[in-house]
């Protein structure tokens, strides 16, 4: 039995201008692949990320260099030995998952052990900019449940303040993409629990985060970029409250799954995230996304334009992909 696989890479653009610690961008690109086998094919996507060493070519390489030597007996299981974890094996991993469903026609939600699918609130981000342009932002966001507010380090306090007045109802996390240093801290996480902020991301740099074993905090801290893989998660004990899974740094939704329990069974709140992605993207983690404390898979509301057909969203809600988009 052989499995033929293809690649290629697509741009999408931003509504507007996307901006965080490490700088802004006004598009995203993505790699897709489709597996075929007897007739049948699956696709899925991924986003290839700088912060990770990554780019676009070089993970549509990875994946070719794989094709030309793709076991026909290939697995979701057999795939976590064969690839590293990253973006070029959540598009093969998902694909797979796609290719399975569309073969046995059972759901892959029923795959993965679910008893059913709904739909879930999920933040909508704002890019980081000043007080005045957050406050805006978030005034014009005021209507939906959660807001996701970037932040950038020094000034970080008057802007939670600012969108606090620009959304007065909505409930907010906040993601620093790794922007705060030690001395930041105690004034920063007061200002967060001021604002009443539900859940803070990745506050210090990944590696140079063992100050917050001993910091007290009245608001949950996020591990982003210091969680990747089941293999690491017991480092993170003592020093992060939740942790937040995105399939491009688990490497799919395979191992997003097993990241998921191990981190339910040692405590952590559990929150699914993404990269700025079209809703193929999103449509694996929306699996994820039904037990978790915390979800983010706006990557579609934040694009001039998605994928046809893509996800459906209702306000904040995001509703199960339906089985020609995935799954």
């Amino acid at each position: 039995m052989t499995i033929a696989l293809q690649v290629e890479t697509e741009t999408y653009p931003i509504a507007g201008t996307f901006t965080i610690s490490r700088g802004s961008r006004t598009e995203i690109s993505v790699v897709t692949v489709r597996l075929t086998r007897d007739g049948v094919t699956g696709w899925a996507e991924c986003v290839p990320y700088p912060r990770y060493s990554e780019s676009v070519e070089g993970v549509a390489d990875t994946i070719r260099q794989f094709a030309s030597h793709l076991p026909g007996d290939l697995t979701c299981r057999s795939l976590l030995d064969l690839m590293p974890a990253g973006a070029a094996r959540n598009a093969v991993d998902c694909a797979l998952w796609d290719l399975e469903a569309k073969t046995t026609g059972i759901p892959a939600w029923q795959t993965f052990g679910l008893g059913a699918m709904k739909p879930v609130t999920t933040a909508y981000t704002l890019s980081l900019g000043t007080p005045e342009e957050m406050e805006k932002a978030a005034a014009d966001a005021s209507s939906r449940a959660l807001l996701k507010i970037k932040l950038g380090g020094d000034g970080d306090d008057e802007r939670l303040d600012a969108v606090r007045r620009g959304a007065p109802d909505s409930d907010l996390i906040v993601d620093a993409n790794e922007a705060w240093r030690d001395h930041l801290l105690d004034r920063l996480l007061s200002a967060a629990h001021r604002a009443g902020v539900k859940l803070v991301e990745q506050p210090l740099p990944a590696g140079d985060d063992e100050a917050l074993r001993h910091c007290s905090h009245a608001v949950p801290i996020c591990a982003d970029e210091s969680a990747h893989t089941t293999d690491r998660i017991d480092s993170l004990v003592g020093k992060y409250d939740a942790i937040n899974i995105k399939l491009d740094k688990t490497g799919g939704l395979t191992e997003a799954q097993n990241l998921a329990k191990a981190a339910r069974d040692r405590g952590f709140q559990i929150m699914v995230g993404c990269m700025v992605g079209t809703s193929l993207g999103m449509a694996p983690a929306t699996l994820i996304a039904q037990e978790a404390d915390f979800v983010d898979l706006d990557g579609p509301l934040l694009l001039a334009r998605d994928r046809e057909p893509g996800l459906k969203y209702e306000g904040s809600l995001v509703y199960p992909p339906e089985a020609r988009l995935w799954g």
